[in-house]
């Protein structure tokens, strides 16, 4: 475990705070080229949207697959910080929409969860048959668990492809933090995430009425039992423990099969980082943890240093950049 090397920001130091500011502060890429859109089929009743930056030579670059958190889309600033970072380093980007989300309700009749790494793969394929021929994933909080489980599960050509897998703020044991996210103090955070998760169902049974019963979702006061009512049983769970159980990635961590990279906070305010300590970890050899005292949830906003101040963000490029040159 590596020492950490991250200082906040003088007027950021405690979790809530970073996190939050993290959240609200406004971010501009001039420099990032305007995306191009495409759909991607996932299954065959299934397609999630992509945005997608490519370099001129798109077939000799590094492609980035970047996956946002619970109730993010392709567009939430982390996201579009880190395809900032990876377009400087030459690398394609593609911002990938998890299904439902960035207003893609229609383009699914399912619901998306933290351990759904049938997606990022199929789309990792799908652009494999473009010609593309080296990745990397990358993800933050519920898209970091998910960047980390799909390293513990490829084999073969996928994981020839796969250079690196990275996460920051991940949730790798999932019932740890919704345990946390129950906490009083964390009230505001609950609050939104389940504001944001009601909302998506009242947008799906309208679109699709036959296949979700709207009845039980007045009675739903927390995330764990909007996942007890919806995510499991929709998913193939027998319900919430056992979904948090299957969909966290510390169950295929010793397997990991690329480089992984986990960064998180000690002051994460849900996000326990004690997970990310276990001693166990150290055995897995291809996994670099970075374990800050600082930094709260998805934020590491530093001094600048030559960068603009987003840590995490560059230690993550930096990170996929030397397994780049490496293979």
């Amino acid at each position: 475990m590596p020492a950490d090397a991250f200082v906040p920001a003088p007027f950021l130091a405690g979790g809530h705070r970073m996190t939050l500011y993290a959240w609200a502060r406004p971010r501009r890429f001039p420099a990032l080229p305007p995306a191009e859109a495409r759909c991607f089929q996932v299954a065959p009743d299934s397609q999630v949207l992509g945005h997608c930056h490519w370099q001129p030579a798109r077939g000799r670059a590094l492609t980035v697959l970047l996956l946002h958190g619970l109730e993010g889309s392709s567009d939430s600033h982390y996201v579009r910080g880190m395809a900032d970072k990876a377009w400087r380093h030459g690398f394609n980007v593609v911002r990938l929409n998890q299904r439902n989300c960035g207003g893609t309700e229609a383009l699914t009749p399912g619901l998306y969860h933290s351990g759904l790494t049938a997606d990022p793969l199929a789309v990792m394929r799908l652009l494999a048959g473009d010609g593309l021929e080296r990745f990397a994933v990358c993800g933050y909080s519920l898209g970091g668990n998910l960047a980390l489980k799909l390293g513990g599960e490829v084999a073969g050509d996928d994981a020839a492809r796969l250079v690196a897998v990275t996460a920051v703020s991940p949730p790798i044991e999932l019932a740890h933090c919704v345990d946390a996210l129950e906490r009083r103090d964390n009230l505001a955070y609950h609050w939104n995430f389940l504001r944001g998760l009601r909302g998506r169902m009242r947008r799906k049974v309208a679109l699709f009425p036959d296949r979700y019963d709207l009845t039980p979702l007045a009675g739903v006061r927390s995330v764990r039992g909007f996942d007890d009512v919806y995510t499991a049983p929709h998913n193939g769970f027998a319900g919430a423990a056992d979904y948090y159980h299957r969909a966290s990635a510390r169950r295929v961590l010793p397997r990991l099969a690329v480089p992984g990279l986990l960064v998180t906070a000690d002051d994460d305010p849900f996000v326990p980082s004690e997970a990310a300590r276990d001693p166990a970890l150290a055995a897995v050899a291809r996994l670099t943890r970075l374990i800050t005292a600082h930094g709260g949830h998805c934020g590491f906003i530093g001094r600048p240093n030559g960068d603009d101040g987003y840590w995490a963000e560059s230690r993550v490029m930096a990170f996929v950049a030397d397994h780049a040159r490496r293979r």
